[in-house]
């Protein structure tokens, strides 16, 4: 399968819903799981519809990635890193404000991101992966950095802050 380059959100949603059935009923080897997982990253908004459907399966093969899937996400790892790296801090943040809110259903669905978002980055073991969760945790301890933007368009608070920090140090062990 050869992605079109031009891939929208909801396109990148949709090929990797239609990636991972494939891949649940046993009907790609890991070769060709790598290259639509490659296919579908390649770009900012394919990498966003493949963690957003990914993340929050309830296929449980996204709890045991293959070696295709971790390969697929190394070749497009800039996209890939920065949107790791969001994805376990926004996780670990909203599993706080669902908390607050006794949302227990969403707090279990944040956690879920949280351990897979965990799981593939220490899978992917890549030094740019540790440099970006360094930043962001640089960013919250100082309050200034490249994460900045991030952190304000998203208005997290101490607690969450501190849950995201915990996040990063649990990741990188």
């Amino acid at each position: 399968m050869t992605i079109n380059k031009s891939l929208s959100f909801p396109q990148a949603i949709e090929a990797t819903q239609s990636l991972m059935n494939k891949i649940n009923a046993g009907k790609l080897d890991e070769t060709n799981i790598e290259k639509e997982v490659s296919s579908i990253v390649s770009t900012k908004n394919g990498g966003r519809g493949f963690f957003v459907t990914y993340l929050t399966s309830d296929m449980l093969l996204a709890d045991r990635p293959s070696l295709g899937t971790i390969n697929g996400l190394k070749s497009s790892i800039e996209i890939v890193s920065e949107l790791l790296v969001k994805n376990l801090a926004m996780s670990s943040a909203m599993a706080i404000a669902h908390a607050r809110n006794g949302d227990l259903d969403n707090v279990r669905g944040s956690q879920k991101v949280y351990r897979r978002t965990s799981n593939l980055i220490q899978q992917i073991k890549l030094d740019q992966i540790d440099q970006e969760l360094e930043k962001l945790k640089t960013t919250i301890s100082t309050g200034k950095g490249y994460y900045d933007d991030f952190i304000e368009r998203w208005g997290y608070d101490v607690e969450q802050q501190e849950a995201i920090q915990k996040a990063i140090v649990d990741t990188l062990v």
